[in-house]
């Protein structure tokens, strides 16, 4: 009888760890998963905050009055 209660707790410990495993694999597979995804999140905000600084930059160029593009653009222009 001895040696049967303490195979029988024995097996219980087993399958406890292996559930325990499995329940770890699981969650943190879950955790790999959330931080792929944001991780994606975080490089498509990266990338639509540079397109808008990009377009930032280009209505700030277009919009420029003829005196400040004589001063950035002068000394160049003057060659021909």
């Amino acid at each position: 009888m001895r040696k049967n209660k303490h195979h029988q707790r024995k097996s219980n410990q087993d399958s406890s760890l292996s559930i325990s495993d499995a329940l770890n694999e699981d969650v943190l597979s879950k955790l790999k998963e959330a931080k792929k995804e944001l991780a994606q999140v975080e490089k498509k905000k990266e990338e639509q905050r540079q397109e808008q600084i990009r377009l930032e930059r280009k209505e700030r160029e277009k919009n420029k009055t003829f005196e400040e593009l004589l001063n950035e653009y002068g000394d160049i222009g003057s060659k021909f």
